[in-house]
């Protein structure tokens, strides 16, 4: 990149009237079709904006909802945000759907409240954004924790809103080990998300990209850009709530809710997942689904939606459509 002369900068360095950097291209302002003066205060006039709810014990719930068409509804994983969609939701918008995603209750740009970061709030923080944007025929996709999200949002409040679900590297129907789950996780493995949380939470985000992402494989081609969203995304949640987390995403058995799943659902998972083991989950979930779609993506790892999100965008317009 040339390097900028030095000197007060000017209209052709920087456009600040409408917050607009031009100093990275060295071009004038011109050049981008306006001026200070041309941009008016707002340039989404007429399109959807991004917003927030208030639930009934005054969490904000900030969500991003773009486009037009059935909605698709997106709920992301721990310790992420809205933004960890971004990828599908722009291949779908494109394609002629209304593509909604919310942040979580703790994470990400909504509140960071000391109670109600459970399964059962979580699932009635979904109903209330979905009754609010009075959605019809809504298509509900969940990864990892957002899966579970999904799961007992259809358990505690039914199918009336929704067409149909997909479930991708998700956490039903249990992660931890009991007598009645003997192929879960022992508690020891979430016992080191929190004492990683509570010694050094920045560096347990870095770290944990590895493994999400399958980078930690022979051959895996790193991407220090995906790392370092999710970092920027995991950085962003109240600590307390992302810690609350752990616990409502490994603990809560999603067995009932499974079954209560009445509408064409879609189960993706990868085979080599280290987060959210295939055997544990995806697998067993397909067969208490009645119905359910299992798509196993060989070699995958957890964050799929970022590694293969060409297959896996493919797979969804494929699954809506059918």
């Amino acid at each position: 990149m040339t390097a900028l002369p030095p000197g007060p900068a000017s209209r052709r360095d920087v456009l600040i009237g409408a917050g607009t950097l031009v100093a990275v291209t060295g071009l004038p302002a011109a050049a981008f079709g306006a001026t200070a003066g041309d941009i008016p205060a707002s340039s989404n006039k007429g399109t959807k904006k991004v917003s927030t709810i208030t639930t009934k014990d005054g969490t904000q719930i900030y969500y991003k909802d773009w486009g037009s068409g059935q909605p698709i509804v997106f709920s992301h994983g721990w310790p992420l945000t809205a933004d960890a969609w971004d990828s599908q939701m722009q291949f779908l918008g494109m394609q002629g759907y209304r593509v909604i995603a919310h942040d979580r209750r703790g994470h990400g740009r909504s509140s960071q409240p000391w109670n109600g970061n459970d399964m059962d709030t979580y699932a009635d923080d979904l109903a209330a954004l979905t009754e609010h944007l009075d959605l019809k025929k809504a298509i509900h996709v969940g990864h990892s924790t957002g899966g579970g999200e999904v799961t007992r949002y259809i358990g505690r409040h039914g199918t009336k809103r929704v067409a149909k679900a997909v479930l991708i590297g998700a956490v039903p129907p249990q992660m931890l080990k009991t007598e009645r789950n003997p192929g879960g996780l022992p508690m020891e493995v979430f016992d080191g998300l929190r004492n990683g949380m509570l010694a050094d939470k920045s560096q347990l985000f870095k770290d944990l990209t590895l493994p999400f992402y399958g980078f930690n494989r022979p051959g895996a081609k790193v991407s220090e850009g995906i790392r370092d969203g999710f970092w920027l995304q995991s950085m962003q949640g109240g600590f307390k709530s992302l810690y609350d987390c752990i616990k409502a995403f490994s603990e809560t058995n999603f067995t009932e809710d499974l079954q209560k799943i009445d509408v064409p659902t879609l189960i993706i998972h990868g085979d080599d997942d280290q987060i959210v083991p295939f055997a544990d989950s995806g697998a067993l979930s397909a067969k208490l689904v009645k119905g359910a779609i299992l798509k196993v993506y060989p070699g995958a790892p957890h964050g799929l939606c970022e590694t293969l999100r060409d297959q896996v965008n493919a797979d969804l317009l494929a699954f809506i459509k059918a």
